[in-house]
């Protein structure tokens, strides 16, 4: 996932061919499980239309009901401004591949003159949504749509009583859409600029019309629809030509620089072929392959929770990586050590430890939150079940193997480019997708949906689970 933290980190002196990792750079990579919860829905929050608008309406021919969903016509329908029209209380929200709303036609009254669409917010509140500029309608009396242009277009069925009309945003493809019971009625190029306001009308005695933003299933399959607008888009990248093994050595150099061999060899054999050359500097033998055993092995002791044999490991093998007892790779281990004891439950020990080996790190700047959250662990009768337990879970330990991994490749003097000992090729492409998606929204007015990869694993968690 791409954040603010990330870019600042990423614009941070880069460390050179045998240096180890800058350790602000190693901390944009660090978040605790409550943070990646959050993280998703406070880059994408936006408020949502909830119920209609009971100031800015028509009120002289409409009133909205207590609950604040249903709208019944009182006027009198005696010329064409004769219209209760009510918008929602907020505009459509935009980050996201769509919007959608649905309204049932309780009554369709005298004229069956009922609507639905969306408005900008200085739309005339005495109009059907459609008969003005910078709005869009679909009309139940003759099914026609209207887009400002003050003459309606043939363009679906009428709809009266017992009816359920949706109306929808496409920013994937930049289009109005409608529904009727739950089936697609058309699409239309959206032209209309800026906020736009879910909108119902009423205008004729008896009208009646009740809204639903969500709080209850829709009518029309909208999950359904969504996917499969996001497989049309799919489908433009799949024509794209790509080398034939691009992917398996994308996968590849991926298990290559985490140091998992065994399951490299395993995936190797399963492909039934030979190990794809490098395409980044023509040389047969990729640098991630530089101590591959080694990393193996101290990835498994981290993972295991044994900290003194990965200590032991690193001062035979890459000793420059430990040299500087204040480094932060000696931060992470040292408090993963003290973590450890906690897992054990041998209380004392932790605070032997942590009085030996922590306290010259108390003023460490880039891990200054992870310290004191690990310390505040002893506070806990049941640690493991307190708001800092993530730190007692197999992830944290992975970030640490990780952080040991990167600094170990650090130290390759071969290495070309610096940034290669924090990212696989696999994690850079995904980051590049992310900004590019990004930048995509930015260039259609802040709308539409973005790739961010820790929601994309979230819809991946619960479609399997459901």
């Amino acid at each position: 996932m791409v954040t603010n933290q990330d870019a600042e980190a990423a614009s941070a002196a880069a460390p050179g061919p045998g240096a180890t990792v800058d350790p602000m750079r190693l901390a944009s990579r660090w978040r605790s499980q409550t943070e990646w919860d959050r993280a998703v829905p406070e880059l994408e929050a936006e408020p949502e239309p909830s119920e209609l608008n009971t100031v800015n309406s028509s009120g002289l021919f409409s009133v909205v009901s207590t609950d604040k969903l249903s709208v019944k016509y009182l006027g009198s329908h005696h010329h064409g401004h004769d219209v209760g029209v009510v918008q929602a209380d907020r505009p459509a929200p935009t980050r996201r591949a769509v919007y959608y709303f649905e309204m049932a036609v309780r009554n369709a009254g005298y004229k069956g003159q009922t609507s639905i669409g969306f408005t900008s917010e200085s739309f005339k509140m005495r109009r059907q949504p459609g008969w003005e500029s910078n709005s869009c309608g679909y009309h139940g009396d003759d099914g026609h749509l209207y887009r400002g242009l003050g003459k309606g277009e043939p363009f679906g069925p009428k709809f009266t009583s017992g009816d359920i009309i949706g109306a929808g945003i496409n920013y994937l493809s930049q289009e109005f859409f409608f529904t009727k019971n739950g089936a697609p009625v058309g699409a239309i190029p959206k032209e209309i600029k800026g906020p736009l306001y879910p909108t119902i009308a009423v205008h004729s005695q008896g009208e009646e019309l009740t809204v639903n933003f969500g709080k209850e299933p829709f009518c029309f399959d909208i999950e359904g629809y969504i996917l499969e607008e996001k497989m049309k888009q799919q489908s433009v990248s799949d024509k794209l030509n790509l080398e034939t093994d691009i992917s398996h050595w994308i996968v590849r150099s991926y298990l290559l620089h985490y140091g998992y061999q065994d399951t490299l060899n395993a995936f190797d054999m399963a492909n039934a072929t030979d190990p794809p050359t490098n395409r980044q500097n023509g040389h047969a033998e990729p640098p991630e392959t530089y101590g591959l055993s080694h990393r193996k092995l101290l990835r498994q002791l981290i993972m295991s929770g044994d900290i003194d044999s990965t200590f032991k490991r690193l001062g035979e093998w890459y000793p420059q990586v430990i040299k500087d007892e204040k480094s932060v790779i000696c931060l992470l281990l040292h408090s993963q050590r003290f973590i450890e004891y906690i897992r054990a439950e041998q209380l004392e020990d932790a605070v032997h430890y942590g009085r030996a080996n922590l306290a010259s790190f108390l003023t460490h700047e880039a891990f200054e939150w992870l310290l004191k959250d690990s310390v505040a662990l002893l506070a806990y009768e049941k640690p493991a079940e307190s708001c800092l337990g993530y730190l007692m879970g197999s992830p944290q330990r992975e970030f640490v193997a990780d952080a040991v991994n990167a600094a170990v490749l650090s130290t390759n003097p071969t290495m070309k480019d610096p940034e290669s000992c924090l990212y696989s090729c696999l994690e850079r492409l995904l980051r590049q997708l992310t900004v590019c998606s990004l930048e995509r929204r930015a260039f259609n007015n802040d709308q539409g949906d973005a790739f961010l990869l820790h929601k994309e694993m979230q819809n991946y968690e619960r479609s399997r689970r459901s």
